[in-house]
């Protein structure tokens, strides 16, 4: 729901800061008060047009901020609309595209009244809201149409032209023979032999080096002999009983080490031919990375997925006449999926028009009609039609001209279709009507309200009096500024506000009568 709702220099209104209640919220005020500044705002919120127009004049821009609780964590949008440039968009104060503002928009908000952000004037979720209603299941036809489009992609990758798939099974041979007598196994295989290398080249300096280490640690005078006339000048000292230990360990350690590299330096040997085989291998390793990847490893992998897709060429034939009788099946069992999506669609349709037209005569829209037009493969094309009077045409209701007669369009399939966006937001839903037909649509707002957050923008008590919060907007004017406030009422402010949209005189004790009355009926 929104939760909270702020306005800095939007037109009229200067600053205002609005906490929204859950239920169903009535805006109302005097005519040009700026009511509907307060669904401006919230339009801009959802990524509705920003014009230049809008900000207050004299102001550099126009900010609108509104904190959404989506149950398990809250969301701020923010939307900055200035004076001069293009408009800026936030979401959870990082920047935001208009396209992501919208999005986000279309799963909280439904304007109705306007023709902008409402979702149920889309084609998509027309059809949406038909298969909810009819309970319908589309998830075999999902199914089936993903094993078609899975078996033609597949049989599109084998490759149908006989010359194409000619060439690229011999580029593909030669290039696999090629790696394949390569014999490449260690994806290490040349760092190895790069240190291999190093070793052969300059065999006689690893020796000299080995045989001055070996003469620093045991030859006569070097660390042996050191070490132990260290551990005779100590003695059998209980003192220095420890400190002997590890010296002896130390010791021993040395002889280790001089022993290893005797050994060591024993093996080194010049090898000029394998040092030259080692070179030869090693250059036939860079000519297959400039050709097949960076790496021996990136080598070995390029060679395994081409082997494979060398046996998919060649068993070509056989692997495309099995996946052509795997795509007749699929086909035909997708055509039975979308003919029975199809007649469930056109069965639940005619049902889903009675129901919204049995709330439409309450609405003071008793001889509109709607109907729900199904066409399409699998009855895709869904497309809500209505018509507000005889002898109109029935037409899409995005083409509705009248914004009351949409937005009470609109109520009656909401009161149907209980799923949508968590806050509905009415204007111009009262144009028109009095009487009888207000009170049966504040009472359809009351209603929608148990399941939604709804506001209303009206200029009907009786409409008004079904509110569970009610918001009124004043204009405040001097000589030089015209400002809007903006405060939530209750109590005798509250039949003091109806009095007035009753007979606009709200000091009327009869029209305060009045007022507490509507307000019983409707508690009532």
């Amino acid at each position: 729901m929104l939760s909270e709702l702020r306005v800095c220099n939007l037109g009229v209104i200067e600053e205002l800061s609005l906490v929204f209640a859950s239920g169903l919220t009535a805006v109302t005020g005097e005519t040009g008060a700026g009511k509907t500044l307060v669904v401006t705002a919230i339009e801009l919120l959802v990524g509705g047009k920003a014009e230049a127009s809008m900000v207050r004049p004299g102001a550099e821009e126009a900010v609108v901020e509104g904190r959404f609780d989506l149950g398990d964590r809250e969301c701020v949008v923010r939307r900055v609309v200035p004076a001069k440039g293009r408009s800026r968009s936030y979401i959870d104060g990082s920047l935001a595209t208009l396209a992501e503002l919208s999005d986000l928009g279309s799963r909280l908000v439904d304007l109705h009244g306007q023709h902008d952000h409402q979702s149920l004037l889309t084609s998509a979720v027309q059809r949406q809201a038909l298969d909810r209603f009819g309970g319908i299941d589309i998830q075999p036809l999902r199914t089936a149409r993903q094993r078609v489009n899975e078996l033609e992609s597949e049989r599109s990758a084998l490759g149908g032209d006989p010359r194409d798939r000619a060439r690229e099974i011999d580029l593909l041979r030669f290039q696999v023979e090629e790696l394949v007598a390569a014999a490449l196994e260690d994806p290490e295989e040349d760092d190895k032999l790069r240190t291999e290398a190093e070793l052969l080249a300059d065999a006689g300096g690893f020796r000299d080096a080995a045989e001055v280490a070996i003469e620093a640690v045991s030859a006569d005078g070097g660390a042996a002999d050191a070490i132990g006339r260290a551990i005779a000048g100590l003695g059998d000292r209980a003192v220095f009983a420890d400190v002997v230990g590890r010296l002896r360990d130390a010791q021993a350690e040395i002889d280790d080490v001089a022993r290893e590299l005797r050994t060591t330096a024993e093996g080194i040997e010049s090898d000029p031919e394998r040092l030259a085989a080692i070179g030869d291998r090693r250059k036939l390793l860079q000519d297959l990375r400039r050709k097949y990847g960076e790496s021996v490893a990136a080598v070995i992998a390029w060679r395994d997925d081409a082997n494979r897709r060398l046996v998919e060429l060649e068993g070509h034939d056989e692997r495309a006449a099995a996946i052509d009788a795997e795509l007749l099946v699929a086909r035909a069992a997708l055509h039975d999926a979308e003919t029975v999506v199809s007649e469930a669609r056109c069965a639940a349709a005619p049902a889903l028009a009675r129901a919204v037209e049995a709330h439409l005569p309450d609405l003071a829209l008793p001889k509109a009609r709607l109907e729900v037009a199904v066409g399409g493969t699998a009855g895709r094309d869904v497309t809500f039609r209505f018509a507000a009077n005889p002898g109109m045409e029935l037409q899409p209701l995005a083409k509705v001209a009248s914004g009351g007669e949409l937005a009470r369009a609109m109520l009656a399939l909401r009161l149907v279709l209980t799923e949508g966006p968590p806050v509905l937001v009415f204007d111009e839903v009262d144009a028109g009507i009095g009487g009888a037909a207000a009170v049966a649509v504040g009472r359809s707002l009351s209603a929608l309200g148990a399941d939604h957050q709804v506001l209303v923008v009206t200029h009907l008590a009786q409409v008004a009096s079904w509110a569970d919060s009610h918001v009124v907007v004043d204009k405040v004017a001097t000589d030089t500024t015209t400002t809007t406030k903006i405060s939530v009422v209750d109590g005798e402010f509250r039949v003091t506000e109806l009095a007035r949209m009753l007979s606009g005189t709200p000091e009327s004790t009869t029209a305060q009568q009045h007022a507490r009355e509507l307000l019983e009926s409707t508690r009532s």
